[in-house]
């Protein structure tokens, strides 16, 4: 008869997965069940084999910025909460390094697509906001704007998360950065510095 899942071996399986990977260590199906008490055949009763294993690893760190980026307030300051999505990834990137690692290897499809570019569309709409309550020029493109953004800020945060620059590089140069691309969006410099800085500091 076969196992059932169980939801928390599945979830066990997904961060021993991401933490193997991170660590550039060869994922065989022993190796991963190694010491989690469970057989190789785990991984088909969860996953359907190791395609869908790397499959669930990248759906899951998404699935855990989703929830982060859900919980960001909003507040009567658009532009703070521009920034505080950034915080937000930030801080689920260095809290998951080895699921944020895993979660942009395209080599894995995503059992749900949509939900993760959900979590994009948050720092768009986060941006047409800001740009329809007249803190960004009327003309501003939203989607060109966040991924100037996210790009700029999934590079500093991906250099931080594989050691290369140290973590308290982070809030200085991510505010710099998102000052110096809505400024040149419209804003006030010294009303945007205000409230990019105000979101770090509460990150």
């Amino acid at each position: 008869m076969p196992r059932r899942a169980d939801p928390a071996l599945r979830s066990l399986l997904v961060e021993r997965a991401a933490r193997m990977l991170a660590a550039r260590e060869p994922v065989t199906l022993r190796a991963l069940v190694e010491g989690t008490g469970a057989s190789t055949m785990a991984v088909y009763t969860h996953f359907g084999g190791m395609p869908g294993l790397w499959s669930a690893v990248r759906q899951e760190g998404f699935t855990r910025l989703a929830a982060r980026l859900a919980a960001v307030p909003r507040t009567g300051d658009p532009v703070h909460d521009v920034a505080a999505h950034g915080v937000a990834y930030a801080r689920n990137a260095l809290e998951a390094p080895e699921l944020y690692r895993a979660m942009f290897d395209a080599r894995a499809d995503l059992a749900d697509a949509e939900a993760a570019d959900a979590t994009f569309q948050r720092l768009v709409d986060a941006v047409a906001r800001a740009r329809d309550e007249g803190r960004l020029d009327p003309g501003t493109d939203p989607l060109a704007l966040a991924t100037r953004s996210w790009a700029a800020g999934h590079g500093l945060v991906s250099l931080v998360v594989q050691g290369v620059l140290p973590a308290a590089v982070l809030a200085p140069q991510a505010s710099a950065t998102t000052v110096a691309l809505l400024t040149a969006a419209g804003d006030d410099p010294d009303r945007c510095r205000a409230s990019v800085e105000r979101a770090w500091a509460a990150g």
